[in-house]
């Protein structure tokens, strides 16, 4: 058996934000666990900061609830709610030391000078600054005050920390470097972490759960596996990486499988664990499987068992080093993309050719239209 999920220490409950003619929440409801790593993922507008701010307490709710464990915080100004947040600029004191810059909060609170100075050299070593307590800020890289407004957000011990973007203005190797540092940090503090992000890669490499939002609702929920491999609606698929899909008729279930009719009468079976929820016999639907699921063979081989397999015209060839793309044009004129691995010119596939995709039953999904939703998280 697996183990239980953390209790539930923040919650919405029907949370909507209206900002005169526009929702920017709509109806949210969202558990977040004690100690994980939550990221909102989504396009610019989906409401995902508006959330964080409304948890925050810069916003408050039009409607709806936010509650702290057994607490009611909503409309609680920020300094009475036991959270806090990195914010994209850092906002660090320049006229501060490093070691004074982290231990601004633990004054405020009356923590005497020497707790402080306990919790802030323990705060140093996490975020791996030991030694730079006397700095500036100005006397610092990007990465380095980045992980200042960490330590400085984190020396309080909060039971929910807000990360608004903080990666967003690091170089792309900075970036990479410090997704790691930043699950290290979380995994060893043990304290939830709720991360805003628009960039798949960061919410897939750092998150326990992602949250996939659209218009202000909740569209996917998960463990980065389970959101990428399963999808739920064609915005999730087409958003969190690339996905090829086509529209069509779910049939009946037959021992754990779908049979799935689209453009130019062809089948796909798919496992009855990566439909949508919801879905029934005879919906409408989208059947999708990602670029590097897709195996490309001479259109002359025989088919082989526990696949899928369509029929198409190489249409454009890209060599990136690692690997090739290419853009096959199916029977019906979409074009699907596929991602192979570099097996060298002589095995690779021409512009012209003609080839089989195929992929395992296991890798195809069915979604539904966008927007269909409970926007409920457990």
């Amino acid at each position: 058996m697996g183990e239980s999920p953390a209790p539930v220490n923040v919650r919405l409950v029907n949370v909507t934000k209206q900002f005169a003619e526009v929702r920017a929440v709509d109806n949210l409801s969202l558990d977040i666990r004690a100690g994980e790593f939550l990221s909102l993922l989504g396009p610019s507008g989906c409401g995902k900061t508006t959330t964080l701010r409304m948890l925050g307490g810069f916003e408050e709710p039009s409607t709806g609830s936010i509650f702290f464990g057994e607490k009611d915080v909503t409309g609680l100004p920020p300094y009475r709610r036991d959270v806090n947040t990195v914010f994209q600029s850092y906002a660090l004191f320049p006229h501060l030391s490093v070691g004074d810059n982290i231990a601004f909060g633990l004054r405020r609170q009356g923590v005497s000078k020497a707790d402080a100075a306990q919790r802030v050299g323990e705060m140093l070593e996490l975020v791996d600054l030991a030694g730079l307590s006397a700095r500036r800020p100005a006397a610092l890289s990007g990465g380095q005050q980045q992980r200042v407004a960490l330590a400085r957000a984190l020396v309080n011990r909060p039971t929910l920390l807000l990360l608004d973007e903080p990666m967003s203005a690091l170089d792309a190797k900075l970036r990479k470097h410090m997704q790691i540092e930043l699950k290290r940090i979380q995994s060893q503090v043990g304290i939830t972490f709720l991360y805003v992000t628009h960039d798949q890669e960061e919410a897939l490499t750092m998150s326990d759960r992602i949250v996939v939002m659209n218009q202000g609702r909740i569209e996917g929920l998960g463990t980065p596996r389970e959101v990428y491999e399963r999808p739920q609606t064609d915005f999730v698929a087409s958003f969190l990486g690339a996905s090829n899909l086509l529209p069509g008729i779910l049939g009946s279930a037959t021992q754990g499988y779908y049979d799935v009719e689209v453009t130019g009468g062809h089948r796909l079976r798919v496992a009855a664990a990566n439909v949508a929820e919801g879905l029934t016999a005879s919906s409408a639907v989208q059947v999708g499987v990602r670029p590097e699921k897709i195996h490309l063979v001479p259109s002359a081989r025989a088919e082989e068992a526990g696949t899928n397999c369509l029929r198409g015209v190489v249409r454009v060839a890209t060599f990136s080093g690692v690997g090739n793309q290419y853009l096959i044009l199916s029977p019906d004129g979409r074009d699907f993309t596929v991602y192979a691995q570099n097996i060298g010119d002589a095995l690779a596939p021409r512009t012209g050719d003609e080839v089989e995709m195929r992929w395992p039953v296991e890798h195809t999904f069915v979604v539904r239209p966008s927007g269909t939703m409970t926007n409920e998280g457990e």
